[in-house]
């Protein structure tokens, strides 16, 4: 009897003492699981986030696409941007047009294919700038040897700030849309016509 006793009382001790090791193994990984919580990254705020926009008039297909700087209290055009220098229309890489048709713009062809978008801008006039290279790091391999076609567009000066920039492509009728820009306190808008 008093064996059995014995066996009996070492029995609980151990399933005792197995339940403690359980109980105190889940409080620990609790607090792990609650400490890398902690420690995981905050999301980082993007500055200039990617973006594009787009118009299908009839079967021809203009697209845009750019990273969208914000004004942060800065003086853009004339202050980070200088007068009369080139600039890839948007941060980072170079904003690039592409377009599944021909295009006319300011009496002149545009031929269908995707191409860099950049400006030179100053107080009355802007040039409007298609180059044939696309795919570059912001203006560092820009090549005026490599447009396709410049014109030049008057800025229209805005009240209020455009915190982004932002771009739009929208359609008028069957076979002319418009592009159009804005930041800071400037806007510029251009038409084409799909030619048929």
């Amino acid at each position: 009897m008093k064996t059995i006793l014995t066996v009996l009382c070492m029995a609980i001790l151990i399933i005792s003492c197995k339940e403690e090791k359980k109980n105190t193994d889940e409080v620990n990984n609790h607090s792990e699981h609650k400490m890398e919580e902690k420690s995981e990254p905050t999301e980082k705020i993007v500055l200039s986030p990617h973006t594009s926009t787009m118009v299908i008039i009839g079967d021809a297909h203009v697209h845009i696409d750019y990273s969208s700087p914000g004004v942060r209290n800065r003086i853009i055009f004339g202050g980070l941007l200088a007068y009369d220098m080139v600039w890839q229309a948007g941060a980072h890489k170079a904003t690039w047009l592409e377009t599944n048709k021909d295009l006319t713009i300011d009496g002149k062809e545009l031929p269908a294919g995707k191409y860099g978008f950049f400006t030179i801008p100053s107080k009355d006039e802007w040039i409007l700038i298609f180059n044939s290279n696309w795919d570059q790091h912001g203006k560092d391999e820009y090549n005026e040897k490599e447009d396709v076609l410049r014109f030049t567009v008057t800025p229209e000066i805005l009240e209020d700030i455009t915190e982004h920039l932002v771009y739009n492509v929208a359609e008028i009728d069957e076979t002319h849309g418009t592009i159009s820009l804005a930041w800071e306190k400037v806007s510029l808008k251009f038409k084409f016509e799909i030619k048929k």
